[in-house]
């Protein structure tokens, strides 16, 4: 845990989406189940393919593929295996349900003045359809997917982007997220960080990361912030 003042004075907000507002691994572990029984290999549990979970679906991929987090599977069974991948999420991904309390998050943090935006690493053509489907749309002024700018997190471009864009100093920007890469962003981007313990961390628990605070859920944050 970083050693701050609080409540942190804060300007605006951007809030990670898989395993931050939205309980996406379901959807996620299926697609790559129904994956390899369309190639005729073995299914992998629920709880292994969400650890797998957190740097985008070319990675989940390659994981489902290979058992292991880091290795590369065959160019050409990873060329065979994505598109019908992604046949399956596009199919299930929209059924995804945001995580207790994120509505209440969100509309306190609308209510008390906060900006709001959306950072993930899943690429917009998914991005787009599951806020819409979830009803949290309307709560970004900014959307960044993993393919919206040339690096994605734990690259800090996105976050200094998001700032630019909301015209704040970075250090007035708090990320909300989950995971390693979220927590590498913001200190390398130089603004803080909160994360939520129920999400996507790879299997490892969000208090060894270095954040700033962990929160139960979205709503919890409201006492550690102040708008300026």
């Amino acid at each position: 845990m970083g050693k701050v003042q609080f409540p942190l004075n804060i300007s605006a907000i951007v809030i990670d989406l898989d395993g931050t507002l939205l309980h996406t691994a379901p959807e996620l572990a299926e697609a790559a189940n129904l994956m390899l029984k369309d190639m005729g290999r073995a299914p992998v549990s629920q709880d292994l393919l969400k650890s797998y979970i957190g740097n985008g679906i070319h990675w989940l991929v390659k994981r489902a593929l290979t058992g292991d987090m880091y290795a590369e599977p065959d160019a050409a069974l990873f060329d065979q295996a994505l598109p019908i991948y992604e046949k399956h999420y596009t199919a299930l991904s929209c059924s995804s349900k945001p995580f207790n309390n994120v509505m209440k998050g969100l509309d306190a943090l609308k209510a008390a003045g906060f900006r709001l935006g959306c950072i993930t690493n899943k690429v917009e053509r998914y991005t787009t359809p599951i806020l819409k489907s979830a009803g949290l749309a309307s709560y970004f002024e900014i959307v960044l997917s993993g393919d919206t700018l040339p690096e994605k997190k734990p690259h800090p471009m996105p976050l200094l982007h998001s700032a630019k864009f909301f015209g704040v100093p970075i250090e007035q920007l708090l990320l909300i997220g989950d995971s390693l890469s979220d927590a590498q962003a913001a200190r390398a981007a130089g603004c803080p960080i909160i994360c939520v313990p129920y999400g996507y961390n790879h299997g490892e628990p969000v208090e060894n990361l270095n954040v700033d605070a962990v929160i139960p859920d979205l709503a919890a944050v409201m006492p550690l912030i102040k708008r300026i």
